[in-house]
């Protein structure tokens, strides 16, 4: 009889830690779990997926449009409700909140619906004052979005606020320059609001290729997105037709309302962390070795608390090896090379390992491939957007190092040639496989003349 508890408690019912309960109760171990609001965590509550919804719902316009190119004449103009959307959005996260829950209980995992805090090594005090013990303990807590604080900053709302919005606003401020700020803007500018973007840099997505930077701010402009660059929000002001909003360079603007995209940090204060001697950084991350281990020999902590890389499949994949490590008898650590990812906006980004620029700084010779075209649709159509589509290669063992491409279905297609660039496909691997036509993606394998900068 283990003189603890269970085996493993869990902090954080998201994708991480309801993975790392669910396979360790595979495993055999005595699991239980904690979560102080919904379980799904992030990305299905307030992340990715209803995100992706309202990507979804913001991309209709585009198709009417584009049907009437096909011969198809609409009765009438479309008519679009925000209540409806965010009513739909809502049934779904309930569905997959539920669907969550139901699994963590088919695997013989106690659920605590409340808040848990560490309460010593082998310790977890609950919100209603109870304590479980534990041989370990996992931290899966997640994030949380940041703001500035200026005159007038409780004004805005953050991507919380925005998923759950009760009316549509005419204008719209929104602040930031990383994926979750532009693909926001993208959503709302798509839906008819004006929207402006104000970003502190010269150009949105810093760390992505500056092809796609360049390529996704061009696009979103035309459609109708609004930047100011190089500027950052200083005062938000309550008027009567809603909010006025002034910049660091001068700038007044109207908006119903403001957003503030900024960046997320982890979710570790009063967690308790200083009753096991960890101390996070001054971003609130917890440092882990390559198993998840803190500086504490029985608490682990996995996904976004940790600030490695901050994806949902790579919380699931940390999730999964911990439990492996710890109670499958298979060590297990994870490999964070090449790993795809995509930002939502229209027209969308999918890229996978190294940008140009993360490739000519490591010192190594490169070549590039890239092309721009107007997709087939668009011929009839008569949609304005083009693709880009680029391939970074080492120039001495002729491997595959990034794929990066921008337009319609590009994450769809990213996901899948991320298996050849993980596997080392080198560009003759590309050359040899015969293209599918007619199709965008065919470009990645009929790419044969190096780019010169011409």
């Amino acid at each position: 009889m283990s003189e603890y508890d269970v085996d493993l408690f869990v902090i954080g019912a998201g994708s991480g830690g309801v993975r790392a309960a669910r396979i360790a109760a595979g495993h055999g171990a005595r699991v239980a779990i904690a979560e102080e609001f919904r379980i799904g965590g992030t990305c299905v509550i307030r992340g990715c997926v209803p995100k992706k919804l309202l990507v979804y719902a913001s991309r209709f316009p585009d198709a009417f449009e584009d049907a009437e190119g096909f011969g198809w004449t609409l009765p009438q103009a479309p008519q679009f409700s925000w209540p409806a959307l965010i009513a739909a959005k809502d049934r779904e996260i309930a569905r997959l909140s539920g669907l969550y829950e139901a699994n963590l209980e088919r695997s013989n995992v106690a659920v605590h619906q409340q808040r848990a805090v560490i309460d010593g090594p082998h310790g977890v005090r609950l919100a209603d004052g109870s304590r479980i013990t534990a041989g370990a303990i996992v931290i899966a807590v997640g994030g949380y979005p940041v703001t500035m604080e200026f005159p007038g900053f409780e004004l805005a709302i953050s991507s919380n606020d925005a998923l759950d919005l009760a009316d549509l606003p005419e204008r719209i401020v929104v602040q930031g320059g990383g994926y979750i700020a532009v693909e926001f803007a993208s959503v709302f500018a798509a839906l008819g609001v004006e929207t402006t973007l104000i970003h502190r840099g010269g150009k949105v997505l810093r760390g992505f290729d500056e092809d796609l930077r360049d390529d996704v701010q061009e696009a979103m402009a035309r459609r109708g997105v609004k930047f100011l660059m190089n500027d950052h929000v200083v005062e938000i002001e309550q008027t009567g037709a809603g909010k006025l909003v002034r910049t660091n360079c001068g700038a007044t603007l109207e908006a119903g309302e403001v957003m503030m995209a900024i960046g997320r940090r982890p979710l570790t204060a009063g967690l308790g962390l200083e009753s096991v001697g960890v101390e996070p950084d001054h971003k609130g991350a917890i440092a882990v070795d390559e198993y998840s281990r803190t500086s504490a020999p029985s608490i682990y902590a996995i996904g976004d608390v940790t600030n490695r890389m901050n994806l949902t499949p790579i919380a699931i994949r940390e999730g999964h090896a911990l439990a492996d490590t710890l109670f499958g008898g298979r060590p297990t650590s994870i490999d964070y090379a090449n790993v795809p990812t995509a930002v939502f906006t229209t027209p969308e980004i999918g890229t996978v390992g190294l940008s140009e620029e993360q490739a000519r700084e490591s010192g190594r010779a490169i070549d590039i491939y890239k092309t721009r075209f107007r997709p087939m649709k668009a011929t009839l159509s008569g949609a304005e957007g083009r693709m880009l589509m680029k391939l970074v290669v080492d120039a001495a063992s002729d491997r595959v190092l990034g794929v990066h491409i921008l337009g319609e279905d590009a994450a769809e297609m990213v996901q899948v040639a991320a298996i050849a660039v993980k596997m080392g496909a080198t560009k003759a691997d590309f050359d040899a496989t015969v293209a599918l036509h007619p199709t965008a993606s065919e470009e990645l394998v009929t790419l044969r003349t190096k780019w010169t900068g011409a």
